[in-house]
């Protein structure tokens, strides 16, 4: 499903649907346009809803491709608050050991909260939101993101969805770019679930995903996160501002390889893909102590291959089976701690989570 939205555009969104075909299955395209504002009451008091982690980059796909994965996420709880029209309050979060800010204006739950409103239209009261933070801070799972599709949904939710997960991906990209950077790997598949293809994502300008079909039950994710900190935005200045043409051609040739495992349903092929990175990895993998010997314990467990997720510190591997999940999972965790002296925060195997940001 390809999704097109304008950021920053203060509507309801209408949708027109076409057909691509792709072999085994099609992927559908949705192009999200501006229309009026409209008047809207809520239908509930309270709402809450549930996004999950996600896993950014894939490897050679950094700032393209992303997915959703079960097992972990954020809750956020929103209330009316009568007669205060687009009034946004954080009354409390968990969780996060006191280190996110009330400020709405500086906090990702506010910020999409307040972009939800305003793609509503004119409301008739505020909203005060209560965060659960499942997801640890600067873990490479997506979870500021999580946070932010949460807070949509949930929103949205109060005044019975006006505005389709499409269109809310406008309001989860305010958010992350006011936190960790205008790119939509995360937020994209938090929403939508699934796996998701960033087509283009340039600020001011429309947003297009493709949501790609993936059929096979046989996906796992193994996924290892140390107790060690990455912050996005450290981890992002440390990138090169010019690569090779020897690397762009193998990241380019990865990357489609990537796509066509997804497709095809590739359990292997998209585990070796994903093991390919030559441009990103090589950078941020030394920065996380024994990011490098965890990968190669992954494989030498197993996996059909393994990678950071996302900014890090969180390994990620495939497998085509929990058996087989959980010997890696276990080998990773001893190279991280062996290689790297990192105590592990959680280790998990996991399937994708098809279905994204829910009301709980």
């Amino acid at each position: 499903m390809a999704l097109n939205c304008q950021r920053g555009v203060h509507s309801r969104t209408r949708q027109s649907c076409a057909a691509v075909s792709v072999r085994p299955s099609r992927i559908r395209t949705v192009r999200v346009q501006a229309g009026g504002k409209v008047y809207a009451d809520p239908v509930k008091k309270e709402c809450s809803a549930f996004a999950p982690a996600t896993v950014a980059n894939l490897g050679p796909g950094f700032d393209w491709m992303g997915c959703a994965v079960e097992g972990g996420g954020d809750t956020v709880i929103a209330k009316v608050i009568p007669d205060k029209p687009g009034q946004v309050v954080i009354e409390k979060i968990e969780g996060d050991k006191g280190r996110l800010s009330l400020d709405p204006a500086k906090n990702c739950i506010g910020i999409a909260a307040t972009e939800t409103l305003k793609l509503i239209g004119q409301v008739s009261c505020g909203v005060s939101l209560t965060l659960h933070k499942g997801l640890p801070l600067g873990s490479g799972l997506g979870s500021s993101a999580a946070s932010a599709a949460a807070a949509a949904w949930a929103v949205n939710g109060l005044f019975g969805s006006p505005v389709s997960k499409a269109g809310l991906i406008t309001a989860g990209l305010a958010s992350e770019a006011a936190v960790s950077g205008y790119h939509a790997d995360n937020v994209g598949p938090s929403l939508l679930g699934g796996f998701v293809l960033i087509r283009s994502c340039t600020p001011g300008k429309p947003v297009e995903l493709l949501q790609l079909p993936f059929s096979n039950d046989n996906l796992w994710f193994v996924l290892v996160n140390p107790v060690f900190e990455a912050p996005t935005a450290e981890m992002r200045a440390v990138l090169p501002k010019q690569v090779p043409m020897k690397s762009m051609i193998n990241n380019c040739c990865q990357g489609g390889s990537l796509v066509a495992g997804v497709l095809t349903g590739d359990v292997k092929l998209i585990g070796q893909s994903l093991d390919s990175d030559v441009i990103i990895e090589p950078v941020r993998g030394p920065l996380i102590p024994g990011m490098m010997a965890v990968k190669e314990a992954a494989k030498a467990a197993g996996a059909y291959g393994a990678t950071i997720s996302g900014a890090g510190p969180t390994a990620v591997a495939i497998v085509d089976n929990p058996e087989t999940g959980a010997r890696v999972m276990e080998a990773m965790c001893k190279a991280f701690k062996s290689a790297g002296n990192l105590d592990v925060n959680s280790a998990k195997v996991v399937k994708l989570d098809p279905v994204g940001a829910k009301f709980v």
